[in-house]
């Protein structure tokens, strides 16, 4: 690890950094998965010192590419550190890849707070590619920030998003807020003003409305599925509107620590979505469930809630041919 920290920190080609930055965090939090299987604390977790330091060496160059340092700096998705494992423990894997991003923030919050400022792009939006890696770059700081649990952070978070003149720099900011929580681990204040702002500006816009549904369907707060289960008789959704569908629905299928619930709460609420959408678009629904496809990855008593799901939309009177398909090779 400590070459691919090197390599990170110190190689000419900017591939080869990215490449290398990927391979170490994808190594840690594999580790740190295992440990907290294991039994560790999240506070306990490996954060060595030569990833740190390289990480803080890319972002101390940020002023030569952000573009690039935004690109280098984001950790490998929990979708795909999944498929690096054998039996998949969803619970763990998004811990140990929490506790690495609050491990960043905590470590580099300094550095964190001056590619946040020095990356605003002041006067009137430019979509010029130059303009845009800095917004990345910002709002890839602002997401690391808002881990850090901080009052002044989710205040300038909110800030960001009322002040915004972009839809870019709105939804970083109202995606940030929408994941934070307070003590008592409900949503976070600015996160509920922030959502309830947007859906007031953009209510009568539909494609925007599909972004505030997403937001809400792929937060990791511990209420999303009852959120979600709320969002379904929302004005805002329609269950014959594919849009609306994907952006809810299928958002949620893609959300690994609620969908995988070990409980089978979230499989269960996608088998009845999936029977009701079958009867209105058969279409949809057999996208919605291919969320199913890899449901053998995981542990024993995931495969029995998913199992039981697909037996129940396989059972469902009047199935469509088109869901029929995916439940049966599913099973198979």
């Amino acid at each position: 690890e400590d070459s691919l920290a090197h390599l990170m920190a110190h190689d000419s080609d900017a591939f080869n950094r990215w490449e290398a930055g990927q391979r170490i965090a994808t190594l840690l939090i594999l580790r740190n998965a295992e440990a907290l299987r294991n039994g560790a604390r999240p506070e306990a977790l490996a954060l060595p010192e030569a990833f740190i330091a390289a990480f803080g060496r890319v972002l101390a160059e940020a002023y030569r590419d952000p573009a690039f340092t935004a690109e280098a700096l984001a950790l490998p998705s929990e979708t795909f550190l999944a498929e690096q494992m054998d039996t998949v423990d969803p619970e763990a894997l998004h811990a140990a890849r929490l506790a690495l991003r609050r491990g960043i923030a905590a470590r580099l919050r300094p550095a964190l707070h001056v590619a946040h400022d020095n990356n605003r792009t002041p006067g009137a939006y430019s979509p010029d590619a130059a303009s845009a890696g800095r917004r990345a770059l910002k709002n890839l700081a602002l997401g690391y920030l808002v881990e850090l649990g901080d009052a002044d952070v989710r205040r300038m978070a909110l800030r960001q998003f009322e002040g915004a003149d972009n839809m870019t720099d709105a939804m970083a900011a109202l995606a940030a807020l929408a994941n934070c929580a307070d003590a008592t681990g409900a949503p976070c204040a600015e996160g509920r003003s922030a959502l309830a702002a947007f859906y007031e500006r953009w209510k009568n816009e539909a494609l925007v409305v599909d972004k505030w549904l997403a937001v809400q369907s792929t937060s990791r707060l511990p209420g999303t599925l009852a959120e979600v289960r709320r969002l379904t008789t929302h004005p805002a959704f329609d269950i014959r509107n594919p849009n609306k569908v994907y952006a809810l629905i299928r958002g949620f299928c893609a959300n690994h620590v609620h969908f995988h619930a070990l409980n089978g709460s979230g499989y269960a609420f996608a088998a009845d979505r999936i029977i009701e959408l079958d009867a209105l678009n058969p279409q949809v629904a057999s996208r919605i469930a291919r969320a199913f496809d890899r449901w053998r990855r995981f542990d024993a008593g995931r495969q029995a809630h998913a199992r039981a799901a697909l037996e129940r939309i396989r059972d469902a009177p009047g199935l469509s041919r088109d869901v029929a398909e995916i439940v049966t090779r599913g099973l198979a």
